[in-house]
């Protein structure tokens, strides 16, 4: 048996990088959620955050189902 240790590390690397991606694509979105409470609480709005937060929960998801896609196709 003959293991290609490039491609294994090829494999590991592009799965590291894209977890950590995803992960900190999720948490500002939780930041941006965390903002919205927090000016609520104040009596003020955050639009933009919230914006964004919706907006980073839809990359997560479009990710996501990419590599749904992936695997299914």
């Amino acid at each position: 048996m003959k293991i290609d240790w490039a491609a294994l590390g090829s494999v590991f690397g592009v799965s590291l990088i894209a977890t950590v991606a995803l992960v900190g694509l999720f948490t500002l979105g939780i930041v941006g959620l965390t903002k919205r409470e927090s000016a609520a609480a104040e009596g003020g709005s955050a639009p933009l955050a919230v914006t964004g937060a919706y907006a980073c929960f839809a990359a997560c998801a479009a990710a996501v189902a990419y590599g749904i896609y992936l695997i299914v196709a």
